[in-house]
């Protein structure tokens, strides 16, 4: 019976193990081949003369990625991988693979990332590639079990949508029968729905989808959003479950793969350390002054290079607050001693923002004015508004990046290396 190449130890005796050939050398009277599976490699070795010709047939018709199946004797051996080897009786070719390949999986031919995206399925192959894949979801892992044991409910939202989520025009329309139809922006005006139907915590992680004309090395058209909602609290409540949440997630991430932190090369990984400090947006706007050239005043959204002039400063993940009500969404809630700033916030890594959220609106009439002032029609959102007839509780959530999350824990130059099949502009396909 197969068993996974990790748990073959020098005292395993006889073993089974099927995977891909990482690599050959031919020696001439000794044939070393690398076979990798998904916890591993391992060395297979081949005496030629003292090997049967079935063996020595199948090695030498073999190409590099085709599936193999091999049986043979553990034998310790100090410089092969993992300190062990194995001496086949079988060695099976399960599946042949063409030559050329698309790209070197071993990694001594370089490639650039759009030929990788192009050959995923090859790329995912890479021990580096699929330590990525194999953190992020650990970390899906922790986050779900963190919100389940915090009390919230998971979630189910429609991503056919009839109206924008948060206005504006920064939506993919769909054919959807006789109808007008968008792909979602954000389960945002459903979660809030669930407060009035009792259910205090929500939470989702789905994709949601953007139009965005970006071509940069954040921005996806669609991405995975962790979106929660909590009745009775407010915006520093939520806040305080983010920073719990990001700290739990690194550290189940820091204890459960250690290999793979080891296969990124990560020689430091860092925990942050909650409480995360709150910034004020106006002293955010008076750092970025200081240390960007470009303009900035007060009532501007914050730019890039002013993220990362404030992330330089700040050095760890860290909180914008309050922003100005006039740049934050219609539902973010304006504070009662001064409207002109609401109770929104921003979470941060010294590289980018990671998550947007806010104490919400939860009084009807303020919430219909609200729309009014920021141009949109409140017919537009009737199916939204209802709700808040009836009872509703004060609430306040936020949404995260997946994407950015996995990409910043990780060191990652690109959020597309996060993504298995990122969807961006130009990239419809695999």
């Amino acid at each position: 019976m197969r068993i996974p190449i990790q748990s073959v130890t020098p005292t395993s005796g006889q073993a089974e193990i099927c995977g891909w050939v990482h690599e050959v050398r031919d020696l001439g009277g000794l044939a070393f081949f690398l076979i990798r599976d998904r916890t591993g490699i391992i060395q297979v070795t081949i005496p030629k003369k003292r090997t049967s010709e079935a063996v020595l047939a199948a090695a030498r018709q073999v190409s590099r990625e085709s599936v193999v199946r091999v049986t043979g004797v553990v034998k310790a051996i100090d410089k092969a991988p993992g300190g062990r080897e194995i001496v086949p009786d079988v060695f099976e070719i399960i599946s042949i693979a063409d030559s050329p390949l698309p790209l070197d999986v071993v990694e001594k031919v370089p490639a650039d990332l759009d030929t990788r995206l192009d050959a995923r399925f090859l790329d995912a192959r890479r021990p580096r590639v699929a330590a990525v894949f194999q953190i992020r979801s650990a970390a899906m892992h922790a986050i779900n079990q963190f919100l389940h044991n915090e009390g919230f409910i998971n979630i189910t939202t429609p991503k056919i949508v009839a109206a924008a989520t948060e206005g504006g025009t920064e939506l993919f329309p769909i054919a959807y029968f006789d109808k007008e139809a968008f792909l979602n922006q954000s389960p945002q005006l459903f979660k809030q729905m669930m407060m009035a139907a009792g259910f205090e915590k929500v939470y989702e992680i789905g994709p949601i989808f953007r139009a965005e004309e970006h071509n940069t090395t954040k921005h996806l058209n669609e991405a995975t959003s962790i979106d929660i909602e909590m009745s009775y609290a407010d915006h520093f409540e939520v806040m305080g479950v983010l920073e719990q949440l990001i700290v739990k997630t690194y550290e189940y991430v820091g204890e459960t793969c250690s290999d793979q932190i080891a296969n990124l090369e990560i020689t430091d990984f860092i925990i942050p350390k909650a409480p995360f400090p709150r910034l004020p947006y106006g002293e955010a706007i008076e750092i970025a002054k200081k240390k960007i050239e470009d303009p900035i005043q007060y009532g501007d959204d914050i730019s890039p290079a002013a993220e990362r002039a404030i992330g330089a400063e700040i050095g760890g993940h860290y909180f914008i607050v309050d922003w100005p009500s006039a740049i934050r969404p219609y539902y973010a809630m304006p504070h009662e001693k001064d409207p002109g700033i609401c109770k929104a916030f921003d979470l941060m890594h010294p590289r980018m923002e990671l998550s947007s959220g806010a104490q919400r609106v939860h009084q009807h009439d303020i919430l219909v004015q609200q729309i009014k002032k920021k141009g949109l029609n409140p017919e537009s959102f009737e199916f939204y508004l209802r709700p808040f007839r009836y009872g509703m509780p004060p609430h306040a959530g936020w949404g995260l990046g997946a994407d950015r999350l996995v990409m910043t824990m990780l060191g990652l130059s690109n959020v597309r290396e996060a993504v298995l099949f990122p969807r961006d502009m130009h990239r419809l396909v695999p």
